[in-house]
């Protein structure tokens, strides 16, 4: 991308080509015709998939007022409590702080390029995919990079940071397990088995996707009491209500 081109962009998008330009990224920044304000809105005005899209999501930490951005596939929640057992407690950022922070209005924060130092953390299912995209400073612009590209870019390493989900649960085995887990709740105490005859260890919680049981509770089962298989129960009824599809 030339000067010209550069000046004929928003300021903001300009910062971030002179910054990848300074990696010699081989990639520039594309303006689309339509903002990308949301993940979604990225996805289906790039024809990809939404996790492919790194979401910007900035925090406030309580202890100094830094600015704490998390770059997510966009198709993961961040979990709050994770990122506070990494950089201690932090609280939400309205678009004030957004702007003064990174020089970036929400909808286009660029995971590079801010106008201040800014702690940041990258969801390692980013990695699933081979290319991304993220917010290049402007609602309407973004840019194509690697995951590997991201963190080199950016300096940080990939961490967990997002909400366990459950879309890789068979749909079917989550049915029967929402039934049961309801007969259980009603009755109030139970012997029967969470078994469902899908086991597939999840390997980031080690928690089996046809049963929610996790691998002590598997291990311990045939040697509870009622009362103890009523907890397994029941902690299996809040990682169904609690995780999200």
């Amino acid at each position: 991308m030339c000067g010209a081109e550069l000046m004929n962009l928003p300021e903001g998008v300009q910062r971030v080509a002179a910054v990848l330009q300074t990696h010699e990224h081989p990639h520039t920044p594309v303006m689309l015709e339509d903002a990308a304000r949301t993940a979604q809105q990225a996805a289906d005005a790039l024809g990809v998939a939404l996790g492919q899209i790194a979401k910007s999501i900035i925090f406030r930490r309580l202890s100094d007022d830094s600015a704490v951005l998390v770059v997510a596939s966009g198709d993961r929640r961040v979990d709050q409590k994770k990122v506070e057992a990494l950089v201690g407690p932090v609280g939400r950022a309205d678009a004030a702080f957004v702007k003064a922070s990174t020089g970036f209005s929400i909808g286009g924060v660029a995971p590079l390029a801010h106008a201040s130092e800014v702690v940041t953390l990258i969801d390692e299912d980013l990695f699933r995919f081979d290319d991304i995209w993220a917010a290049a400073g402007h609602p309407h612009s973004v840019f194509q990079l690697t995951p590997n590209q991201l963190c080199f870019m950016t300096g940080v390493n990939e961490s967990d940071v997002v909400e366990w989900t459950l879309a890789d649960m068979p749909a079917g085995a989550r049915r029967v397990l929402l039934d049961r887990s309801a007969s259980v709740q009603a009755a109030g105490k139970t012997s029967m088995s969470p078994c469902v005859s899908v086991c597939r260890m999840d390997e980031k919680t080690d928690i089996c996707l046809g049963c929610l049981r996790t691998r002590n509770e598997l291990i311990q089962w045939s040697t509870l009491d009622e009362d103890g298989k009523f907890a397994v129960w029941n902690s299996i009824d809040k990682r169904l209500q609690a995780r999200w599809v």
